[in-house]
């Protein structure tokens, strides 16, 4: 056991924007902070409920946002590790805390004293004189409340509290073993010459896997956490392809400990119970009721709207693929598409997007890409602070300053990729701001990038840049936002609108001025050559079709799931099945394109944030695209365009409508056209 004393966790902050003391925090730390916690919350939480005072904002709205402030700073340290340095000790610790976090949730959101007096106050809204992020405070937890069950009465609670404590099981569950069979599934090659075609750093990478799991001599190269992997676009070796693949989409399926189907079933059953006890037909109508999507027939109209064009354009794009692999003598398959596309792209581009690596050395990406768009478009200074210590030795800390030298938070950066952390890339808030609690943000960016040995550059793909420049705008999403209220903190926005900002700051990568600044060959220093962008920008919509299927067939797949009733979920379902005939019914089911995300390793869904949200991305893509066309119109890099994103998008947070706010910075909404445009599908 750990007390106040000898718990760095349970000690006020101390270092700069309340980083927690990482260096002296230890596994055993976590679980006697968050009961601390999880007492303290609830005190507040009764303090506010055994009042005998009328409810008013102050005595209510405004304690129950004072509330909460150790177990947030607890939960925000433990899940930044959890997600990005999983060591076995912290696993143990998450699976015992999964249950307690959920029944604590629901002991303050089911709470029906708490939930009486906040309808009192929303009861007497319009009588209240209240600022607009006030008023808006009242609303959300008022809808948010209800949402959860406030309204049930004490049995349907209670089964409520049950269903919510199993699913956390589920989803930690979920989680533990796609990582655990991610790791095992990482392919081992005996021979360096099954790696042919991939450059210098890529091989470096491979080896020094391989030495780290004791493979000395061998090469291995590890998952990703989508069905494909960078490497299938250069290896010329066919079965090596073929191995990768094979590997990355039987995750979850194999019959042994780590199989996700029954996890994954159980899971869509109890949630589909969940929606039915709240008064809905589905978990997805349940989620994107409070959506700005609103239902799930806008979302399928959308998705269908879309599918059409796109799989014409994905059987198109393997004619093409085909013509040139009938030299080959091979008949194209999923293994091959990666491939052959960069033989197609060479062929009618001329374009080698694999020889562009030694152009995106990842430190002159970082500061003289990423940062330096920042610093143009809204004057903020990023600097390292060496002084600063993460969770782990490969986190880097930064200091970000406004334009005007004022203090505004911290950047953590995880680059690389390691076997305690889960796949993907995401941002998240280590600490958020709120003016009602005097915090200022801390965020981290994560990647999973290969990490070469010691002395060899970090080589990016120029998607792995584009993942950097994505994850940085959800980054500056979080620095930016400037709420009072930590309700409202950072990128506490709708599900399908929190893709917005970091899609807009993906605009930069081939910014004329920006590219110039960081895209310098690694030997020459060299710019990349003006005709090489010319045909980047040419075949900005090749290959589209394959693009946009592979992710509207996941996004129809969670719709698919989580569209079920309590009686369909209740029947004993394939996995596999059940996938092909939603991605038939869509229109998606074609085998060289294999949906992103398959359900066993569809984290985003079944241990993510992201159930019945998966569509959020190109949701959020029909704002974004609008938002390009905005700053193309009015001059791209320039301080007065990057004020006015800041202030009336990215500074709000979630204290205002989403939609509002675009109206509010574009003067209108969001016009789908662009969108169709980038992705080739208007024809």
């Amino acid at each position: 056991m750990t007390d106040a004393v000898t718990n760095p966790l349970l000690s006020p902050p101390a270092l700069p924007y309340d980083l927690p003391p990482y260096g002296s925090i230890r596994a055993e730390h976590y679980l006697p902070a968050f009961r601390a916690a999880f007492d303290a919350h609830r005190a507040e939480v009764d303090a506010i409920t055994a009042q005998t005072d009328a409810p008013t904002f102050e005595n209510t709205l405004l304690a129950l946002e004072r509330s909460g402030d150790l177990l947030d700073r607890v939960a925000r340290a433990f899940y930044t590790v959890s997600s990005a340095d999983g060591t076995p000790e912290i696993q143990a610790v998450e699976e015992e805390l999964a249950p307690l976090l959920a029944a604590h949730g629901d002991a303050i959101q089911l709470d029906a004293a708490l939930f009486a007096r906040i309808a009192a106050v929303h009861s007497s809204l319009d009588d209240l004189e209240l600022d607009a992020e006030s008023r808006y405070l009242v609303e959300r937890h008022h809808r948010e409340m209800a949402l959860a069950g406030a309204g049930l009465d004490d049995a349907q609670k209670a089964q409520l509290t049950d269903l919510n404590q199993r699913l956390s099981v589920l989803t930690t569950a979920f989680e533990k073993n796609l990582l655990a069979d991610t790791n095992d599934l990482a392919v081992v090659f005996d021979d360096v010459a099954e790696l042919d075609g991939l450059g210098a750093g890529e091989l470096s990478a491979a080896a020094q896997a391989a030495t780290a799991r004791g493979l000395e001599g061998r090469y291995v190269v590890t998952l990703t956490l989508y069905t494909g992997h960078p490497y299938l676009a250069s290896l010329t070796n066919r079965e090596s392809r073929r191995r990768l693949l094979e590997a990355s989409r039987s995750r979850g399926t194999r019959g042994n400990a780590h199989d996700n189907r029954a996890v994954l079933r159980d899971i869509v059953r109890l949630r589909a119970e969940r929606a039915a006890l709240l008064g809905y037909p589905s978990h997805a109508a349940a989620i994107l009721a409070d959506q700005t999507a609103g239902s799930p027939t806008a979302v399928h109209e959308l998705l269908r709207r879309l599918a059409a064009p796109a799989a014409a354009n994905a059987r198109a794009e393997q004619a093409a693929l085909q013509r040139i692999a009938d030299a080959d003598g091979i008949e194209i398959e999923a293994h091959d598409w990666a491939f052959f596309t960069e033989r197609v792209r060479a062929a009618e581009y001329d374009l080698d997007r694999a020889a562009l690596r030694p152009w995106f050395e990842a430190e002159r990406v970082l500061r003289d890409g990423v940062f330096f768009a920042a610093e143009q478009l809204y004057g903020i200074r990023v600097s390292e602070r060496h002084d600063l210590q993460g969770y782990h030795p490969d986190v880097r800390v930064f200091e970000v300053h406004n334009a005007d030298g004022s203090e505004l938070g911290l950047f953590l950066l995880d680059l690389y990729t390691r076997d305690t952390k889960r796949g993907g890339a995401w941002m998240n808030s280590i600490v958020t701001q709120s003016a009602l609690r005097g915090t200022a943000p801390v965020v981290v960016n994560n990647l999973n990038v290969n990490k070469p040995a010691p002395g060899t550059p970090t080589l990016l793909t120029l998607d792995e840049v584009t993942t950097l420049f994505h994850e940085f705008g959800h980054a500056l999403h979080g620095l930016f936002a400037t709420v009072t209220y930590p309700h409202f903190a950072g990128t506490a926005v709708h599900r399908d609108f929190v893709e917005f900002p970091s899609q807009v700051n993906e605009m930069w990568i081939l910014w004329p001025e920006i590219l110039t600044n960081y895209a310098r060959h690694i030997d020459t220093d060299e710019p990349l050559p003006a005709d090489v962008v010319e045909r980047l920008h040419a075949s900005e919509a090749f290959n589209q079709g394959f693009a946009t299927s592979e992710y509207l067939a996941a996004s129809w797949i969670d719709q698919a799931w989580h569209g079920l009733s309590v009686d369909e979920a209740a029947a004993e379902i394939d996995v596999a099945e059940f996938e092909a005939a939603a991605l038939a019914d869509i229109g998606l089911d074609i085998p060289a394109v294999p949906t992103r995300y398959s359900s066993t390793y569809f984290a985003h869904v079944f241990s993510g944030g992201y159930s019945a949200g998966y569509y959020s991305y190109i949701w959020s893509e029909v704002l974004d695209a609008d938002t390009v066309e905005w700053f193309r119109a009015n001059g791209g890099v320039r301080r007065e365009n990057g004020d006015r994103f800041r202030q009336r998008l990215l500074g709000v947070g979630g204290s205002a409508d989403p939609l509002a706010a675009y109206r509010d910075f574009r003067g209108r909404d969001a016009d789908i056209q662009p969108l169709l445009e980038r992705r080739g599908l208007t024809g």
